[in-house]
């Protein structure tokens, strides 16, 4: 799915005011913050998720690895949080038109 610039604007904007509902713990990106991502993704469809790492490199590895494990949008990322949104099949978010 292809998002335009004003649809990607428009999550930003709702994602503003989200805090993170997963957190990255000591053991990293295991299958089962994966299987949280993806849990998320499925009931919200726009979330916040915050990788708790000072080091750049590996932070940017892991939002790739969340990226392609879960075929989210990578919206945006501030910091150690990453923006994402994956359409439902319920599409509970209404973008607008592109």
């Amino acid at each position: 799915m292809k998002l335009s610039n004003k649809q990607k604007q428009f999550l930003k904007g709702e994602a503003h005011a989200l805090n993170p509902v997963v957190l990255l713990g000591a053991n990293g990106l295991t299958e089962g913050v994966l299987l949280e991502i993806e849990n998320a993704l499925g009931i919200h469809e726009l979330i916040k998720v915050k990788v708790p790492t000072s080091d750049r490199e590996t932070k940017a590895l892991i939002f790739e690895a969340i990226v392609r494990e879960t075929g989210a949008i990578k919206l945006q990322t501030i910091g150690h949080i990453i923006v994402l949104y994956k359409q439902s099949e319920d599409k509970k978010i209404q973008l607008p038109k592109g």
